[in-house]
């Protein structure tokens, strides 16, 4: 049982935290530590850092240490969630240019696996999926900061618009046929329709 929360009204004052903070990396039980390799090395492109037999594995991108773990220790041949139970929604992968979205596209495509959704949210372009073991995936690339929407005041106001995967691929410089345009992403599009 989780403990509730104490009342945090002596704690608003607090400074925010450093800007120059960031998810370091995720670490994912899996059911099947080959298959999730097969996915995030074959597939996704990521290096292999460590492997620690057939119960973990370390996976990163330009040599740091690791951006994704894979492990089997409490989920070896196991189940995923039940729909509807809490957990992850997703994991994010940040590509560091509308190129090599587009090359995970092509990547995502070669192996057959199905998007799930795709959208442009005004501050990126994404593009969702579902790993061997039904983790959400987002494949994504942020355009730069003045390009954002913002409001006359200001604020962000991020939308869900259909992701052209057309001009996705062409603007890449990669003359080739997307498959047909999944819906955009549903969950995100109700939470932005709610907040309005």
């Amino acid at each position: 049982m989780v403990a509730p929360l104490l009342p945090l009204r002596h704690l608003t004052n607090m400074a925010s935290i450093h800007p120059q903070t960031r998810i370091g990396h995720v670490h994912l039980k899996v059911a099947d530590l080959d298959r999730a390799l097969a996915f995030y090395r074959d597939v996704l492109g990521f290096t292999v850092t460590q492997r620690m037999g057939n119960s973990a594995a370390f996976l990163s991108a330009g040599g740091y240490h690791h951006h994704i773990a894979l492990n089997t220790w409490e989920s070896f041949r196991g189940q995923a969630p039940a729909h509807g139970t809490t957990g992850l929604y997703h994991l994010a992968v940040l590509y560091p240019t509308q190129a090599e979205l587009a090359d995970a596209l092509r990547r995502v495509r070669r192996a057959g696996i199905s998007l799930e959704g795709t959208a442009d949210h005004g501050v990126s372009q994404a593009l969702y999926l579902r790993d061997p073991d039904n983790n959400g995936v987002e494949l994504y690339w942020d355009r730069p900061a003045e390009q954002w929407p913002r409001t006359p005041t200001g604020e962000l106001a991020m939308v869900t618009l259909p992701l052209d995967l057309h001009a996705l691929l062409a603007e890449a410089d990669a003359p080739e046929t997307p498959p047909p345009v999944p819906p955009t992403w549903p969950e995100m599009s109700t939470t932005l329709t709610q907040q309005e």
